[in-house]
């Protein structure tokens, strides 16, 4: 009598591609890292009395606050980028990493898209002639150092973001347009929908508008040195209204139900980011920068609700958004508590401990 050795079971192989994506993950992180070095140097230099780059030093006393906030947005990039890839960030809770990075999406996403368009119309028209007085304004080197390192701090933060959402949320990013439920909150999301779009027309209108060369509405001094650069920020933010709308209308109302979800979901998310980043950021600038010297150069009514506006459409998708993804949340956690629960659709969402 023989006796046969049963084989025991494996586990299946871990997917050759993980440690890539890992590495992939790890490098992105240390680039947005590294980018921050060169602003968060800068502010410090001058949040410490040392106008290096400033044109007029004296300017820095004034805006000591504002750098103060700036140092502090890009410092939390650098936490944001150590989440992705230390064990601590897997088991953060979502919605403490999921809102400074949607800030920090739109903020960063508008600047990648924005900082081609204006090198694209330098090339085209020519370089910009300074306007008169602009000459105690900045280096000319800090413009390039700045934006240059803001343009790697995007691609990377958002590359390792990605990376780190497609490990946590994999489910989401796979299913369709067609796969989300008619929950009993759908009524409450298409009412945000149909709010948050007659809302981002109108902000698109008035960015377009000065973007355009229009400046009703605009403080005295704003007239006086609006640049190229201002006019490009202008027609991207008119951009991103609209194409925040449209994503939000066609995740509510189910529209080309068999396209994928990440496509509308990913406009959404920056687009929204960016109206609230930059509506949230022009009112701080507003408050602290404009100096009211005479009645003419008070700020104008307009340009003070429009950036509002923003910053309430901003978070009207955010709010449908939000309301859309913790409920499915709760319904793929319900599923996994179900002793069939995970061969039911939704159940392999849930994000398993870490």
């Amino acid at each position: 009598m023989t006796s046969t050795t049963v084989p025991r079971p494996t586990a299946p192989p871990a997917p050759a591609t993980a440690p890539a994506v890992g590495r992939i993950r790890a490098v992105a992180a240390g680039t947005a890292v590294a980018a921050t070095v060169p602003y968060l140097t800068l502010k410090l230099l001058w949040l410490t009395g040392h106008p290096v780059g400033a044109g007029d030093g004296d300017a820095m006393d004034d805006l000591w606050l504002v750098n103060l906030l700036t140092f502090g947005m890009d410092a939390i990039a650098v936490v944001l980028a150590l989440a992705f890839v230390r064990p601590w960030g897997r088991r953060a809770p979502a919605g403490l990493l999921l809102f400074p990075m949607w800030v920090a999406t739109g903020l960063l996403g508008t600047i990648l898209v924005a900082l081609p368009v204006f090198l694209l119309s330098s090339l085209v028209l020519g370089p910009e002639v300074p306007a008169a007085g602009a000459d105690d304004g900045p280096s000319g080197w800090v413009f390039p150092v700045v934006y240059g390192g803001f343009a790697v701090q995007g691609l990377a933060l958002i590359t390792g973001f990605l990376l780190y959402a497609r490990q946590r949320w994999s489910g989401l990013l796979s299913d369709r347009i067609g796969d989300l439920p008619s929950s009993p909150t759908l009524t409450v999301q298409r009412s945000f929908a149909c709010v948050a779009a007659p809302l981002a027309a109108g902000v698109a209108a008035a960015q377009l508008y000065w973007a355009l060369g229009g400046d009703a509405g605009l403080p005295l001094e704003w007239r006086e040195h609006r640049g190229r650069g201002v006019a490009v920020m202008n027609g991207v933010t008119a951009a991103m209204a609209l194409a925040a709308a449209a994503a939000l209308l066609v995740l509510v109302f189910r529209l080309h139900p068999g396209r994928r979800l990440r496509v509308p979901l990913a406009v959404a998310w920056t687009t929204a980011g960016s109206l609230f980043g930059w509506g949230s950021w022009q009112l701080v600038a507003l408050g602290t920068t404009t100096e009211v010297t005479t009645p003419d150069r008070a700020v104008p009514g307009l340009l003070t609700l429009v950036e509002s506006v923003q910053v309430v459409t901003g978070l009207l998708v955010l709010a449908a958004g939000t309301i859309a993804l913790v409920e499915r949340a709760v319904a793929a956690r319900g599923d996994s508590w179900n002793p069939a629960g995970p061969d039911r659709p939704g159940a392999a969402d849930v994000e398993s401990p870490q």
